[in-house]
């Protein structure tokens, strides 16, 4: 069994995060200007009783985990940038773990400092900010004016997104939450820590299902044709049945999983602290192919034009062919590759624990530029 302390430091998760935070900021065409951290929460809003379908993101919004519940990871209607400058930055007062999302102009974010905050995502200047109980790590995911996510303290919230009100929590079992929730319908799916994968109704919290798998859970659960997709410390990948959370299949790696899966067309790709990437059929988990990389996968997959972007513990960003494995190319960071790559038509935003975020060619992996970020 690897040593589950090599789990992502600091610098290679404030990494992940301030190139989340780059892209967010460019999605929504920000002008530049200091962040201006303030306690006044905005004017309350209402919830509809009656979610409506799951809705596509629209341009220059990013709310969930990899962008969809899919979890593509893909920026398919944006263009490369030159070269990135620095529009604002905001300290929360405590390391950084959570991805941002950003939805209407807003950019969420969590601290551990135990805060959810809501910034201005074209100033920085912050908007709310909600106290938890414990560490926030996991990613939120906004969907209709309200924010979902889990914390340390063993509770799940939902928050209404422009004043930061709470709307209902959940209480967990012990462990805390770090899976960032996936919303399809009705329905807020995430894993948590005391081993078990929820689904709960949108809009009043009532858990709905509740299904064991072998270990924590650090992975955001995958959503596509009736089915989640979820890893486990476990060292398996699960499918349960989207609307009863009946087990469907599991697919066993060698070590523990902590990626997230992504599912295109069929196929689940995923990624495990055995050095490995794998493709498994959805609807049965039989394996596809797998490839073994140089050192553990931390870094969950992008798939994009038929090929799976991930980053590998040693140092490298591998495209491979979607259908075979193969490695098509292969560039090498100078560091830990633990972040998951975002893609574009054109080009690869990737951050590195060398302290730089990269842009790379989509064609060859040629480094197109890197932008400093330090520590």
């Amino acid at each position: 069994m690897h040593n589950l302390d090599r789990l992502p430091t600091r610098l290679s998760t404030l990494l992940a995060t301030l190139f989340a935070t780059l892209l967010a900021t460019l999605l929504i065409g920000c002008s530049t200007g200091p962040g201006a951290p303030t306690d006044e929460p905005q004017a309350d809003s209402t919830l509809s009783e009656t979610p409506a379908p799951t809705p596509q993101h629209q341009d220059g919004d990013w709310p969930t985990f990899r962008g969809n519940v899919e979890r593509t990871g893909t920026l398919a209607p944006l263009p490369m940038l030159d070269a990135p400058r620095l529009r604002w930055r905001f300290d929360t007062g405590g390391t950084v773990e959570s991805s941002p999302t950003v939805s209407d102009g807003r950019l969420f974010v969590g601290s551990f400092n135990e805060h959810l905050f809501a910034l201005d995502a074209a100033s920085g200047e912050e908007l709310w900010r909600f106290h938890v109980g414990a560490l926030v790590r996991a990613s939120p995911s906004v969907v209709d004016g309200v924010v979902f996510f889990g914390a340390d303290d063993d509770r799940f919230y939902a928050l209404d997104a422009a004043s930061g009100e709470e709307r209902w929590r959940v209480e967990l079992g012990p462990g805390g939450e770090q899976s960032s929730p996936a919303v399809v319908g009705d329905r807020v799916i995430f894993g948590a820590f005391d081993h078990h994968v929820y689904a709960v109704h949108r809009v009043t919290g009532e858990v709905l299902w509740r299904a064991p798998t072998g270990g924590g859970i650090l992975s955001s659960p995958a959503v596509a044709d009736g089915r989640v997709f979820i890893g486990s410390i476990d060292g398996k990948l699960h499918a349960f049945d989207l609307e009863t959370g009946e087990a469907q299949w599991t697919f066993a790696t060698g070590e523990p999983i902590f990626a997230s899966p992504a599912v295109v067309d069929g196929t689940v790709f995923i990624s495990s602290y055995d050095d490995r990437v794998y493709a498994l059929r959805a609807a049965d988990g039989s394996k596809l192919w797998e490839h073994a990389t140089g050192g553990d996968v931390f870094s969950s997959p992008v798939v994009f034009d038929s090929t799976v972007y991930v980053g590998s513990d040693d140092g490298n960003l591998y495209a491979l062919d979607a259908a075979t494995g193969a490695v098509r190319w292969q560039r090498n960071l100078d560091g830990r590759v633990l972040a998951s790559p975002a893609v574009l038509p054109d080009g690869i935003y990737i951050g590195s624990s060398d302290g730089y975020l990269y842009a790379l060619s989509r064609t060859d992996g040629e480094v197109l530029w890197r932008f400093e970020v330090g520590d």
